[in-house]
């Protein structure tokens, strides 16, 4: 019988289907420091993003055979080192998709609306200044119309670009390779009803410099180079809105602060940074930030879909 750690939490319809499977879960968290000791007991492993599996702890667990990251990003793990082991690295790239691109819309909603200086303001001044603020906060703008640039063309950059289209915005995907992508609109609750549309991928260029919204889905370990920074900003129109529920590491924060204070961004939504848990203070209170705490693909929906693809690959490994 397989013997499973579950390190960071997983749905409990997915632990009883990995259960009803023959396989033994545990899914007490075990703190990073002792994660290896622990480890020499588990033939396998699911974390998420708050659990490190490096070469220390492959290289402590000789028994470890299996690898899996509920969820999409595997920066937390060493895939390289881990799958030269011969040991089986998977994630769930599949599950979060449409939860991380309702949060791009969240963000993109509640800037284009002022709903993040509206929320912060309202508490504390309404009472005396309703007027003053509604005047500060009428010069919202409308999604329609507006040049949505897709950073990376995945699953998830898709998905956005279906919701895009579909509140009439001009979408501008870009991919490394260029290619004509076959996008798949869908009508809720009518029976068979979608339209397709073909997408050309845009030049990379074209996106910085025509794009009103920009919001990035590529994948990021430490160490990669970052995707905006100060010259790519300053090709951008001026106020450009930028939407991350990526990685931190994409965008050279301190380079995005200094856009911020010139004008160039006019906005930035933020749901992931460089020095997670403990962002830099100067993002927190940036008055021009919508904030999340990294919570893209945290939806209930998502989290039952994540749980169930997971124990899948799972069981067909062990089998």
């Amino acid at each position: 019988m397989a013997r499973i750690l579950v390190n960071d939490g997983l749905a409990k319809d997915a632990l009883a289907k990995l259960q009803e499977a023959g396989i033994e879960v545990n899914s007490e968290k075990v703190r990073q420091e002792q994660l290896a000791g622990a480890l020499q007991d588990y033939d396998g492993i699911i974390v998420r993003s708050a659990t490190k599996i490096g070469r220390d702890i492959i290289d402590a667990c000789p028994n470890l055979k299996f690898i899996g990251r509920a969820g999409t990003g595997m920066d937390n793990i060493d895939v390289d080192y881990a799958k030269s082991k011969g040991i089986e690295v998977v994630n769930t790239p599949a599950a979060a998709s449409e939860s991380v691109a309702e949060l791009v819309f969240a963000h993109a909603f509640s800037i284009a609306r002022n709903l993040y200086h509206a929320n912060r303001q309202m508490p504390d001044e309404a009472e005396s200044n309703f007027k003053g603020l509604k005047k500060s906060f009428s010069n919202g703008l409308e999604l329609r119309g507006k040049t949505l640039g897709v950073i990376g063309f995945g699953r998830i950059g898709q998905c956005v670009a279906r919701m895009g289209l579909g509140l009439g915005m001009n979408v501008l995907p870009f991919k490394l390779h260029a290619e004509t992508v076959k996008i798949f609109v869908d009508f809720f609750k009518v029976k068979n009803a979608s339209i397709a549309i073909d997408m050309e991928t845009a030049a990379f260029g074209k996106l910085l410099t025509d794009s009103d919204i920009i919001t990035i889905h590529v994948p990021y370990s430490p160490g990669d180079p970052p995707v905006l920074f100060r010259e790519r900003f300053n090709k951008m129109k001026d106020g450009v809105t930028i939407i991350n529920t990526s990685r931190g590491g994409v965008i050279k924060e301190d380079d995005l602060i200094e856009a911020l204070d010139s004008g160039k961004v006019g906005a930035a939504g933020l749901d992931v940074y460089e020095n997670e848990p403990t962002p830099d203070p100067k993002l927190l209170h940036h008055p021009q930030i919508s904030l999340t705490p990294h919570i893209g693909a945290s939806t209930k929906e998502a989290q039952q879909r994540v749980g169930w693809e997971i124990a899948q690959k799972v069981i067909q490994f062990f089998e």
